[in-house]
């Protein structure tokens, strides 16, 4: 994003935008098993989170897949590995969540009134069941949910579409994948399930830098 490429500074970025600047999030048999997190310009020093300018607001918007326009993100100071996380929604008011999936840089975030409550790095399908690209409401919730094509937990299922694709708790960690859902830690998982209703909208979305 060309944003981000022209604001490096050394203040860590939020989780949503980590790897934008290449291809380094690991993917499936990748060999590499850390995460790279990118830099950006901190228009307001906070402990928490990195909010915005109007600029970077419309770069980050016309990136995709965004529901509503993002304007804060939140700060993630370390190298994120497969099974990290992270949620803060303190002082974010109560409010409908969007979810974006980015496959390429391998990141869920969760955002409510434009501002990102949480992060994660993420499995998604593997070649021959690959997770599809597209807008879904949350359509089902299943707390304990059990798979009966793959006799597998599912804990804290948020099913997305008729055949099964949702996203749920899952053993995050290098060189897995999914049946074509989208694996994220069970705690964090715990964490969405719980700050979701079913319409919630989801956006699935591969960039392409």
């Amino acid at each position: 994003m060309k944003w981000l490429a022209l604001t490096l500074v050394a203040v860590a970025a939020g989780g949503l935008f980590a790897a934008q600047l290449g291809d380094s999030r690991p993917r499936p048999g990748d060999s590499t098993e850390t995460v790279t997190t990118a830099k950006a310009f901190v228009p307001q020093d906070t402990a928490a989170r990195v909010y915005l300018t109007p600029e970077q607001q419309r770069e980050a918007s016309a990136d995709g897949g965004f529901r509503e326009t993002p304007r804060s993100l939140l700060r993630v100071d370390r190298r994120m590995q497969y099974g990290d996380f992270e949620w803060n929604d303190e002082g974010v008011p109560a409010g409908p969540v969007t979810i974006r999936v980015d496959l390429r840089t391998q990141l869920l975030s969760v955002f409510r009134g434009g501002h990102e409550i949480g992060t994660a790095v993420a499995l998604y399908g593997a070649d021959r069941k690959e997770t599809p690209l597209g807008n879904f409401p949350i359509l089902w919730k299943g707390r304990n949910h059990r798979s009966s094509l793959y006799d597998a937990p599912m804990p804290y299922t948020l099913r997305l579409t008729g055949d099964g694709v949702a996203i749920h708790g899952s053993n995050v960690r290098w060189g897995a994948a999914t049946h074509g859902c989208v694996g994220v830690p069970t705690d964090f998982a715990r964490r969405l399930f719980e700050a979701t209703r079913t319409g919630d909208m989801v956006s699935i979305v591969r960039t392409t830098s």
